[in-house]
């Protein structure tokens, strides 16, 4: 196990991967490949399947998503194979184009700092909710006065304090080493989440009456079903990371690439649906958007879930610092390569520069933002462009200049137009109502 969180640090961490020697297994594959994607979105899930309109709708809305998803990963693979390239950004540059290739760094970079902000927000979320546990601002049982509320746990002083105290000295190296340590406690906040999610509604002594909300017209049907769209891309994006992954496994044949990107999603389907599906019937039509935030805060179950999923995010939180910054870093420092001789000391600074207005720039927008729910709609918006449109073009390129039969080239064309059109619906729809409602709220 720690081999594998070792090879999971090693991957998700370099921006321009050095694959060398291939060496990773197939069940390494299938475990980073579940790291990647079981994280902070997993506690929007609930809210999902209400927001959907009920478990049928929201199940079925995660099982044709997920053709996409699988579907994605595999053309990635095969992509990264013809092109030899070991990052996302490259094989889009190699198969597609150059212009698509800065296209997509872009849309790397802004899908990291919004993931970023989304990470903030899980930590405010959860260090709101700890000290009501503590009781500092909430009613004593069988009193009706309140404890008065201090300056200090005000969740915006905290979640500065952390960032200050925390986040950012671990952030600051250029190599995050220590992460071989923490990588797998994402994973295992996210079962252990499942877990009490399923306990806590046999747990309980009455449950909600649900209602069929799709009644009343097919037009808000559709409406609320492909609203939940940006949650579940959100939640099992792990694209970004995909090809890395496929260019350090020692067995690179395709099939043996479609066998793990089927049962790592079938894996995360579980995960998420049952996190879902029970959150859901607990709370009805009043969970939260944080799952987390539905239970009481005395709770003392529901309190280590908060500690082990802030501890988490915390701990991935410079691992995707450090992705975003070095694609800054790369553009400045070639930049400046035409002007001075780039130094240790000055990298030193830029590093520190981009660091410091990185998490101060997030914190500040993760202060001011309503609902978790808004910043995951928007990451899912942007995200289509990795799950949806960048595989799409890819398979469209790959097959205009590689040699294939006819029949299957026609095919797999008609395909990748179907997930570029898919995509672009998913971006442009889920994009503009979760500004729109951003907006509203703020």
């Amino acid at each position: 196990m720690e081999e594998l969180a070792r090879e999971s640090i090693s991957l998700l961490s370099r921006p321009a991967l050095d694959t060398g020697s291939p060496n990773l297994s197939t069940f390494g594959a299938v475990f980073i490949t579940l790291k990647s994607a079981l994280g902070a979105g997993l506690l929007n899930f609930p809210w999902a399947f209400s927001k959907a309109g009920g478990i049928y709708s929201a199940v079925t809305v995660e099982l044709v998503s997920l053709i996409f998803l699988i579907s994605g990963l595999v053309i990635l693979g095969y992509a990264s194979s013809i092109s030899k390239q070991s990052t996302y950004q490259g094989v889009v540059k190699e198969v597609c184009s150059p212009a698509l290739g800065k296209l997509c760094e872009i849309c790397f970079l802004l899908n990291l700092f919004m993931i970023s902000v989304a990470f903030l927000k899980v930590i405010e979320d959860q260090l709101d909710k700890l000290f009501d546990s503590l009781n500092f601002n909430e009613t004593m049982s069988g009193d009706d006065m309140d404890y008065p509320s201090h300056w200090y746990t005000d969740q915006r002083f905290t979640l500065s304090v952390v960032c200050i105290v925390i986040i950012l000295p671990l952030s600051i190296p250029k190599e995050i080493e220590f992460q071989k340590y923490t990588s797998i406690l994402g994973t295992l906040a996210s079962c252990y989440l499942a877990v009490v999610v399923v306990v806590k509604y046999y747990l309980m002594n009455e449950h909600p009456v649900f209602q069929d909300r799709h009644n009343s017209s097919s037009a808000s049907s559709l409406a609320s079903i492909f609203s939940v769209v940006p949650t579940i891309c959100f939640g099992f994006q792990c694209h970004e990371s995909s090809i890395a992954i496929y260019s350090s496994m020692r067995n690179q044949k395709l099939l043996n690439w479609v066998m793990t990107s089927v049962v790592s999603m079938l894996f995360c389907l579980v995960i998420y649906s049952l996190t879902g599906l029970y959150g859901y019937l607990t709370f009805g039509d009043d969970v939260a958007a944080d799952i987390l935030m539905s239970y009481p805060g005395n709770d003392t179950v529901v309190i280590i879930a908060r500690v082990l999923f802030a501890v988490s995010i915390i701990t991935i939180y410079p691992i995707v610092l450090l992705l975003g910054r070095a694609v800054i870093q790369e553009y400045w420092i070639h930049y400046k390569r035409r002007y001075l001789v780039i130094t240790e000391p000055y990298e030193k600074f830029v590093r520190f520069v981009l660091t410091f207005l990185w998490v101060l720039v997030t914190l500040i927008i993760a202060m001011f933002v309503p609902d978790i729910s808004e910043v995951i709609s928007i990451i899912g918006g942007i995200g289509a462009f990795f799950i949806f449109i960048f595989p799409g073009l890819c398979l469209v390129c790959a097959m205009i200049s590689e040699p294939v039969e006819r029949k299957t080239r026609v095919c797999l064309i008609i395909w990748g137009l179907i997930t570029i059109f898919c995509g672009a619906f998913i971006f442009g729809q889920s994009t503009t109502i979760a500004v729109m409602e951003l907006l509203k709220k703020i």
